[in-house]
C-alpha cells in the first residue's frame, strides 16, 4: 500500500524540498487549497483532499478536511486489525505523515483586524488534523514546524521511516501548540484578565546563557497576543542577553515610560539607582548619573527618548551593560561600536503590561499592573508645597513605585538624588535615601514614600535633615501624628491615597 502525507501549510519555507524528498522516496502527497495550488505550481504531483474525499471544499474553505476519509486514515491504529479493516471495507487509506501549521491568528493581533476578520483566522481543521495525528504518534508522524523537515528526511533516509522517539517528540510539540493557539484565541475572545483557566500563549524566541545565576537554566519567551516593549525590540550590538538583562531592561524602561519628558534611568540589581529628567538626553543622563555614580557602573541606561552622538561619548566613558531607547542616530551608533560588548536595544512597543505574574510553589499568582497615578492630591497640613515642591513630589512619586519596598525617593528638580528600597522598615530606606542625596545636593530636597508611615519618626528624621516636602499615600492609624510633626517641623505634606508596594 502507497503511503501518504498530506501537507496543508500557510508557512511555506523549505516545502517545496521536502515535499520533493516525500515524493521521490514513494508517498503519495495530499493537500488543500492554496498548499496545492503552491505545490502543484512547483512540479509536485499533487492530489486535492476533494478527491479523496468526494466531497468539495463548503463554506468558503471553512470545511474542507473535517472528513472520515481524512481523519480515519490518520487516527486508524496499524496494528489493530479491527481498525485495518474498516479502513478496508470503506476504501480508505492509511496517511503516514501529516505537515500542517496553522492559520495565523498569532500574527494578526494587534494588528487593527475587526472582530469578524480575525474570526476567519482561526483554524478548525488544521487543528483538529495535528490533534489527530499526535494522538496516533505511534503510527503517524505529524510535523508542525519546517524546522523539523530535516531531522524527519535524514530518519528516513536512514531507516525508511521516523523513529518512534522522534514521532512521540513531534507529537508533544502539536499539542504544545494547539495549548498556545487556542489561548491566544480564548484570550482575544474573552478578553478577560481573570479568566476561570489562565491561558498561556508564549513563544521561546532564545535560551539564554543561565538564569540569575550560572547553575539555573533560563530561556526567554514572548507574548503571542500582547506586543510590549520587551517584544520585538532590536538588537543592534553586543553579547547576547542574560536572564537579568532582560529583567533590568524592562524595568528601566517602565520608568522612563512613566514621563513625557526626557527621562534616563539607570538600573542595578533590579532597582532604580539613577531617574532625572532634562531637556536633553544629554541632561537627563548626567543628572541621572550623578545621583548614584558608583552602583551605575555595570548597570543598564534606559531614555525614553533618541540617543545623539554626545550622549554616546559620555555613556562610553563608564562600564555599562546596556544602553536602551526608542531611538539612536547613526552616530550615537557610530560611537558604541568601540565598545563591542555594550549590548544596544533599539525599544519599538510602548509598554503595555496589563498584568504582572508572581510564581509560588504550586500556584500563580496575578494581578493588574501598577500603572496608575493618583491625581487626587490632597495637602494635609497647615503649609502648602509651593508650585516647585509640587512638581518635585510628584516625580519623586513617579519614581518610588518602580523601587523594592519598602521605598523611599529623595529628589529635586527633576532629578533623584537618593533612592532607599528593599527595606525591612521605612525609617532605615528613608535614612539610606537621604544620607545618599546628601552627599550630592543638600538643598530644596522633597521625599516620596510609597507606603504610609507608621511612626512619626520618618517625619522626624527626615525634617532634621533638610527635607522640604513630603508626599506619602495616608492611611495610617496614626497619619495625625505624621501630620502634627510636619505642623511642627513647618514642611508641607501631600497625600496620594494610592499605595505603590513593589515586593
Amino acid at each position: 500500500m502507497q503511503k501518504q502525507a498530506l501537507i496543508s501549510v500557510s508557512d511555506k519555507s523549505n516545502l517545496i524540498e521536502f515535499a520533493n524528498f516525500l515524493a521521490g522516496k514513494g508517498y503519495k502527497i495530499l493537500s488543500t487549497g492554496g498548499t496545492f495550488k503552491h505545490l502543484q505550481d512547483n512540479g509536485i504531483q499533487v492530489t486535492e483532499v476533494k478527491e479523496v474525499t468526494g466531497f468539495p471544499e463548503i463554506l468558503d474553505g471553512r470545511v474542507k478536511s473535517l472528513h472520515p476519509a481524512i481523519h480515519g486514515g490518520i487516527m486508524a491504529r496499524r496494528s489493530d486489525e479491527n481498525h485495518m479493516k474498516t479502513l478496508e471495507e470503506h476504501n480508505i487509506n492509511p496517511i503516514d505523515i501529516v505537515i500542517v501549521n496553522l492559520y495565523p491568528f498569532f500574527a494578526k493581533m494587534n494588528t487593527g483586524l475587526s472582530e469578524a476578520e480575525m474570526i476567519e483566522f482561526i483554524d478548525i481543521g488544521g487543528p483538529s488534523m495535528l490533534r489527530s495525528s499526535a494522538k496516533n504518534f505511534y503510527d503517524v508522524t505529524v510535523v508542525t514546524d519546517a524546522n523539523d523537515y530535516e531531522l524527519i528526511q535524514k530518519e528516513i533516509e536512514e531507516n525508511g521511516s521516523t523513529k518512534l522517539e522522534t514521532r512521540r517528540l513531534l507529537a508533544g510539540k502539536v499539542f504544545n501548540l494547539t495549548a498556545a493557539y487556542d489561548a491566544a484565541i480564548s484570550s482575544y475572545i474573552l478578553n478577560d484578565e481573570f479568566p476561570h483557566f489562565l491561558e498561556s500563549s508564549y513563544e521561546k524566541v532564545m535560551d539564554l546563557r543561565y538564569g540569575e545565576n550560572p547553575h539555573q537554566k533560563a530561556a526567554y519567551y514572548v507574548d503571542k497576543t500582547r506586543n510590549g516593549a520587551m517584544k520585538d525590540f532590536e538588537y543592534l550590538q553586543g553579547k547576547e542577553l542574560s536572564f537579568n538583562n532582560i529583567r533590568d531592561m524592562d524595568l528601566a524602561y517602565k520608568v522612563v515610560s512613566e514621563f513625557e519628558e526626557i527621562t534616563c534611568c539607570a538600573v542595578k540589581h533590579s532597582t532604580p539607582c539613577g531617574v532625572a529628567i532634562g531637556k536633553s538626553v544629554d541632561e537627563a543622563y548626567q543628572k541621572a548619573y550623578e545621583c548614584d555614580p558608583v552602583s551605575i557602573f555595570g548597570g543598564i541606561i534606559a531614555f525614553n527618548a533618541e540617543v545623539n552622538e554626545s550622549t554616546a561619548e559620555e555613556l562610553n566613558k563608564i562600564f555599562l551593560e546596556i544602553v536602551i531607547a526608542p531611538a539612536f542616530t547613526e552616530g550615537a551608533l557610530e560611537v558604541f561600536k568601540s565598545k563591542k560588548n555594550l549590548r544596544i536595544i533599539k525599544v519599538n512597543n510602548p509598554v503595555s503590561d496589563r498584568v504582572s505574574y508572581a510564581k509560588v510553589d504550586g500556584g500563580l499568582l496575578v494581578q493588574s499592573l501598577d500603572n496608575q497615578f493618583s491625581t487626587d492630591l490632597k495637602v494635609v497640613t497647615d503649609k502648602q508645597p509651593t508650585e516647585k515642591q509640587m512638581t518635585d513630589l510628584v516625580f519623586a512619586q513617579k519614581i518610588v513605585k518602580w523601587v523594592k519596598s519598602n521605598a523611599i525617593v529623595v529628589a529635586t528638580n527633576g532629578q533623584a538624588f537618593g533612592i532607599g528600597g528593599g527595606q525591612t522598615n521605612r525609617i532605615w530606606a528613608a535614612q539610606q535615601a537621604i544620607e545618599r542625596a546628601k552627599r550630592v545636593q543638600t538643598e530644596e530636597l522633597v521625599l516620596g514614600s510609597d507606603a504610609f508611615f507608621p511612626f512619626r519618626d520618618t517625619v522626624d528624621f527626615a525634617a532634621e535633615n533638610g527635607i522640604t516636602a513630603i508626599i506619602q499615600p495616608g492611611g495610617s492609624m496614626k497619619d495625625q501624628e505624621s501630620i502634627e510633626a510636619c505642623n511642627e517641623h513647618g514642611i508641607p505634606m501631600v497625600f496620594t491615597g494610592m499605595r505603590h508596594f513593589l515586593h
